[in-house]
């Protein structure tokens, strides 16, 4: 066992006469400014010694270095009555270098504070940031003695205090949501009406056409990548390129500094105003499972250095290891208490103070383990439920890691939304025309009841998605077979390779005329798919016009044209999409049957002579057993019954009665002729949307107009699909005149005039 304690200077104070060093508290970790000075607080619970250090403005020059004087209760504090906002500092903690014992003190090494709430400055990198001598044969044993503060970012204290709008915001229902997964520098940096400086920014994403553009498309809650303060790793910096996604968190309470401009932390609170004064929510993509500290090769920015052995989930039998649930080396240990403190602070951090309304956890699962095996009971969702705070926000699991056991899709508890990637590939899988889908799908648009439904989970359990910021885009998935991940300079390997991805003849861009319809219809299918289906859409920004990342399906560090938003390149038929879009989420919003509060029962509702739920075959009868076993089936009707009480309860207890509608899905390469259901005297079957066409000057929903071939319905009632195409319709009564034009036919004419 190697075990060393070498420290950067004798633990006298050094430098720190200007600063007078008071007891301070143990009760709020971190930096707290009090509007007198500021107390200092870092846990560590084997530390034998904690030195402050004090940096000038240019973070450059360490300008004292004052020991933590108390120590209570595995807290290190002290509070500095000199030291005022925008003082820059970091810590350098002493106790004993054994990995061999899971112990990697070494106060040669500038640490960050966990509790940082700004960072100034980004990580630069040099041998100097690992806590052993790069090169040396005995590689993590071996005991660096050279100072890492040149190379390391500085916290920075700073004052919260920010004035909100004068009415709280009041969170959306879950079953009213409608996410919109965003890059919070990708979204703006080619936005025309942006100003150049506030590209990349929160500052710009608070600009009015940002705000407008996401209003008026209709989504209720932006969903942005990580935004905490992250690292750029070397070997990505090496190949000269950047981490874009910010999937590695070297800090849990500070922004990164990037995506801030002068006003600092307040512009992310800017933001986060006027997105509420547009009646949208603001989501945090968070990665508490992990930090970017890597292995036990990886560098000593903060964690390893404080305090590894209680940080980390380590190896029993060998803690000089790191269990690696996450594919990224190493992994929170939250069963300790004060790991599980940190990040639920964290949380509340964001929640009170930024005033953010939700979370989604990355690799949620490593999040619950207990003693290796994930644990619905496990401190972290515990700690949350009995949360007075954070049990009212929306809370969203990625439920996999990628360790032993970790695909835990449906295993969270009560109150917790997932990714539901069984959507997403079965929704694939239909539209590319795979066999045996119909059982599946049904399940899937009906808000996956057999994965969610128990424990008095809702259908908002499941977070509907067919892309996210990992995989193709939506027009990437229609346009290519295969990965294009070139430009990562992985030599293709980066990325997964089964995306039940199909390109409709030719890989890639092409000019021949039906491959380009059959793509723009493929989308208009799936986009029609997720704003029908039961549960909570997420769709990913650009897809609602056409974004492509050129085949690259892992674009985690293009922080180029590659990734970002092409705001200048949206054509016609990126436009008629985006009318499509917003057309589609307004159909959803109005209409309770696309998004109710409770799952289906399918069968005939007491009182009634209807189901909530009826799925037909496409001569207008019920699925039956056979049906449903019939592989190569590939259309399937969808009758939505807005029978009062079937979808909704009002909060006084009264039935919210909606539209009945009927959905026609055909993923066959087949046109079929499906006959509605029959309709009383003085009611019509009236057309929604439909995916055939999709151009705005039929009308914004890409319904077929009067008077088109092949739209034509029988007095039979009787009504065309096209081939892989889908067509809503709706249930409405007839006027006297529109009967009499009709030949006095009551029913089956969906040539009504358009909604939209």
């Amino acid at each position: 066992m190697t075990t060393l304690s070498a420290p950067f200077v004798p633990r006298a104070t050094q430098g720190s006469g200007r600063f007078r060093v008071w007891p301070g508290t143990p009760h709020n970790l971190g930096a707290t400014w009090d509007g007198s000075g500021t107390n200092f607080a870092l846990f560590s619970a084997t530390a034998t010694g904690v030195d402050l250090c004090l940096f000038d403005d240019s973070g450059t020059r360490e300008i004292a270095r004052v020991p933590l004087p108390e120590h209570t209760h595995e807290v290190w504090h002290g509070y500095l009555p000199d030291v005022r906002i925008g003082q820059l500092y970091g810590f350098r903690v002493h106790g004993p270098y054994a990995p061999d014992a899971g112990h990697r003190f070494n106060p040669n090494k500038l640490l960050l504070d966990p509790y940082a709430k700004a960072l100034a400055g980004q990580v630069t990198w040099h041998d100097a940031l690992f806590g052993y001598v790069v090169g040396d044969p005995d590689g993590d044993l071996s005991f660096s003695t050279t100072d890492s503060a040149a190379y390391m970012p500085k916290c920075q204290v700073v004052d919260t205090a920010f004035t909100w709008g004068a009415e709280p915001f009041t969170q959306r229902p879950w079953h009213d949501t409608i996410i919109y997964e965003m890059h919070a520098r990708g979204f703006t940096m080619r936005h025309p009406e942006v100003p150049v400086s506030l590209r990349g920014t929160f500052a710009g994403l608070a600009e009015a056409p940002v705000v407008e553009y996401l209003r008026t498309l209709g989504v209720t809650a932006v969903e942005l990548l990580p935004v905490h303060a992250f690292l750029h790793d070397r070997h990505l910096i090496d190949r000269g390129v950047r981490n874009y996604w910010g999937y590695n968190t070297i800090g849990f309470f500070a922004l990164h500094p990037e995506y801030l401009g002068k006003g600092g932390l307040n512009e992310f609170k800017i933001f986060v105003q006027v997105m509420h004064d547009a009646g949208i929510e603001v989501l945090l993509d968070v990665v508490y499972n992990h930090t970017a500290e890597g292995n036990h090769m990886g560098p000593t920015l903060s964690f390893r250095g404080i305090d590894n052995a209680s940080y980390y989930h380590l190896m029993g039998d060998n803690p000089r290891y790191y269990n690696d649930f996450t594919g990224t080396g190493n992994a929170l240990e939250l069963r300790h208490r004060n790991v599980l403190r940190m990040v639920t602070d964290s949380l509340r951090y964001w929640a009170e103070e930024m005033n953010v309304d939700g979370f989604r956890f990355d690799l949620a699962t490593t999040l619950a383990r207990v003693n290796g095996a994930y644990d619905q009971h496990a401190g972290f969702l515990d700690a949350v439920a009995q949360d007075p705070v954070l049990s009212r926000k929306k809370m969203i699991a990625e439920p996999w890691d990628t360790g032993m056991g970790g695909y835990q899709v449906g295993g969270f508890p009560p109150g917790w939304a997932e990714w539901n990637d069984k959507y997403r590939d079965t929704v694939r899988k239909f539209w590319k025309g795979d066999d045996g889908q119909l059982p599946e799908l049904a399940s899937r648009i009906s808000g996956s009841a057999d994965v969610f439904n128990h424990q008095g989970r809702k259908p908002w359990a499941s977070v509907n998605f067919i892309t996210a910021h990992d995989g193709f885009t939506l027009n990437d998935l229609v346009s290519y077979n295969d990965k294009h991940n070139e430009a990562n300079g992985e030599d293709n390997r980066d990325g997964h390779s089964d995306n039940h991805s199909w390109n409709h003849g030719a890989e890639g861009p092409t000019n021949d005329p039906g491959i380009l319809a059959l793509r723009r219809r493929q989308r208009r299918n799936f986009l029609l798919t997720l704003l029908i289906s039961q549960g909570v859409p997420m769709l990913v920004a650009g897809d609602e016009f056409g974004r492509t990342q050129k085949g690259n399906n892992n674009a985690y560090c293009q922080d180029t044209d590659l990734s970002w938003i092409d705001w200048p390149g949206i054509d016609a038929a990126g436009r008629d999409l985006l009318a499509f879009t917003q057309a589609l989420i307004k159909l959803r919003r109005e209409h309770l049957v696309f998004h109710r509060s409770r799952f289906f029962q399918g069968a005939v509702i007491p009182g009634t002579a209807v189901k909530d739920v009826t799925w037909l075959r496409p001569d207008g009868t019920e699925m039956t057993e056979d049906d449903w076993h019939n592989g190569t089936a590939k259309t399937l009707g969808m009758l939505l019954s807005g029978e009062a009480g079937l979808t909704h309860l009002t909060e006084s207890g009264e039935p919210e009665p909606d539209q009945t509608f009927l959905v026609w899905l055909n993923a066959s390469h087949l046109d079929m002729t499906c006959r509605n259901p029959p309709l009383p005297a003085g009611e019509r079957w009236h057309v929604e949307a439909d995916t055939l066409a999709g151009s705005p000057r039929h009308n914004a929903a890409g319904a077929r107009t009067v008077g088109q071939k092949k739209a034509s319905a029988s007095k039979k009632g009787r009504v065309f699909v096209a081939a892989r195409s889908t067509l809503i319709l709706s249930r409405q009564e007839v006027s006297p005149k529109e009967r009499e034009a009709a030949g006095g036919q009551g029913y089956g004419n969906p040539l009504a005039r358009p909604r939209f």
